[in-house]
């Protein structure tokens, strides 16, 4: 099993309807075939010094093996998100995990 999380952190400028769209534009990807779960977030309303709740989405999407996230890295589906939508980026951070 493979985690792969994403924290995408959206330029200060985007719009409430661009922020949707986004959104739309995440749960596009759960049509991908090798991700066996997705989840799509915002930051929860935790305040702990630890806890990073800077970030405006948060993607959670679980693979049964590294040959799945491969397909998944140059799916056509998750090529046409990041065309659509890496202009709204301001900031990405990944971490993947077995």
């Amino acid at each position: 099993m493979i985690a792969h999380h994403v924290l995408f952190w959206l330029k200060a400028d985007t719009t409430a309807d661009q922020k949707s769209a986004f959104r739309k534009g995440l749960e596009s990807l759960e049509k991908i075939e090798t991700a066996t779960k997705i989840h799509i977030g915002a930051p929860a309303p935790i305040e702990r010094a630890v806890v990073d709740t800077t970030y405006t989405f948060s993607l959670i999407l679980f693979f049964e093996d590294l040959a799945g996230h491969d397909v998944y890295q140059g799916h056509p589906i998750h090529i046409a998100f990041l065309d659509e939508f890496r202009g709204l980026f301001e900031k990405v951070i990944i971490y993947d995990a077995i």
